[in-house]
């Protein structure tokens, strides 16, 4: 299977003279370029044209490069010997330089990027169209879902560009992508929406929109356009069994990323609602004994001891139908309803147990943050 890739880290590929040259002038086959008087009529058909939009946003659109150091897997046997001493000072004397895209949220400084282009990131810089460069600062980083929000200090107000709804957005719908792929900035690609609520298995809270518009390494952290300028997604991650564009990109959809990036910006951290369970879908629905469908619900596989559901007395094998008499039907939707829930908030869980239906009220707990390794 084609593996899932990101854009960071990736450094600028060597182009020479001779490439050049024969991409210049290797024949046109099947696309030229028509006439100005027929491209006219196309426009005024109703196919769009995307110069307009690109000069609007692209000032808005930033390229961010990151001074890293290398992750490093210590074995439990080496801690605390020479060896592990003599493993850091080799990583310290050894930085990693990457590249990423971002966009200015709003004027005052504020850009928004993919958590895993800043990463452990001891410097980065954020670089705009115009060629002013500035040190940034990483305000806070979310990494379920690959999400960061960076400040630079200016003299001036910056441009930037607004949030769209991404709920809005229909499969077909033209988008436009914007970015710095391969370290060569300031590009624009454009495509479809080709999906939308893509699972692809990085986290919890997976939510992707698809598009065949070309995402590249170094897009990463970009926005996603629709045709007004209104950013819809974050440009995350890829399909493709040569980690270059394969018309199959994931973003994430801007309904998800603003409150994300708002509670970044109002404490620099994301705080989720958490029971402690695990849960699994059920099998499909089957007829009850009058012949109407039995409730479906969310099974708890197992609660963890000491967490809000255990002292709620939630227990394994439990159906969870509804929260706050809301209907769920899938573990995903629970875990994301619960995650959307301040901790310290009650919640009433409507379960199944044994046949029976009860109501049991669980304080909503803060969801643990994962400890990085090495």
């Amino acid at each position: 299977m084609p593996p899932l890739t990101n854009g960071h880290p990736l450094a600028r590929p060597a182009i020479s003279r001779r490439s050049l040259a024969v991409l210049a002038f290797a024949p046109l086959t099947g696309c030229a370029v028509p006439p100005p008087a027929q491209a006219q009529r196309g426009a005024i058909a109703g196919l769009p044209d995307f110069a307009d939009l690109a000069e609007r946003v692209l000032p808005a659109v930033v390229n961010i490069s990151v001074t890293s150091e290398a992750r490093l897997d210590i074995p439990p046997e080496w801690r605390g010997t020479p060896l592990e001493r003599q493993l850091r000072e080799r990583r310290g004397r050894q930085p990693i330089q990457g590249a990423g895209s971002g966009f200015i949220l709003d004027p005052s400084g504020l850009v928004v990027t993919a958590a895993h282009v800043v990463g452990n990131a001891t410097r980065v810089v954020v670089s705009t169209q115009g060629g002013q460069d500035y040190a940034a600062r990483v305000v806070g980083a979310d990494d379920l879902t690959d999400l960061a929000l960076l400040r630079v200090e200016a003299r001036a107000p910056l441009p930037s560009v607004p949030w769209g709804q991404s709920g809005a957005v229909r499969v077909g719908q033209w988008v436009m992508a914007a970015g710095n792929p391969f370290g060569l900035g300031g590009t624009v690609t454009v495509g479809i929406v080709s999906g939308r609520g893509r699972d692809i298995g990085s986290g919890p809270f997976d939510d992707f929109l698809q598009t065949d518009a070309p995402i590249n390494p170094g897009n990463s952290g970009g926005p996603l356009f629709n045709l007004v300028g209104e950013v819809i997604g974050i440009n995350t991650a890829i399909y493709s069994p040569s980690g270059a564009s394969a018309g199959i990109a994931f973003s994430v959809p801007s309904d998800l990323a603003r409150p994300i990036i708002g509670q970044l910006r109002a404490t620099g951290r994301v705080e989720r609602g958490w029971l402690g369970v695990a849960v699994q879908d059920q099998p499909p629905e089957e007829p009850g004994r009058r012949g109407t469908p039995s409730p479906r619900g969310v099974l708890v596989a197992g609660v963890e001891r000491g967490s809000p559901a255990a002292r709620a007395g939630l227990r394994q094998g439990d159906q969870v139908l509804a929260i706050n008499g809301e209907r769920v039907e899938t573990s995903r939707a629970l875990v994301r309803n619960i995650a959307a829930i301040p901790p310290g908030q009650t919640v009433r869980l409507s379960v199944l147990r044994e046949g029976r239906p009860s109501e049991i009220p669980v304080q909503v707990g803060r969801r643990p943050v994962p400890q990085p390794q090495g």
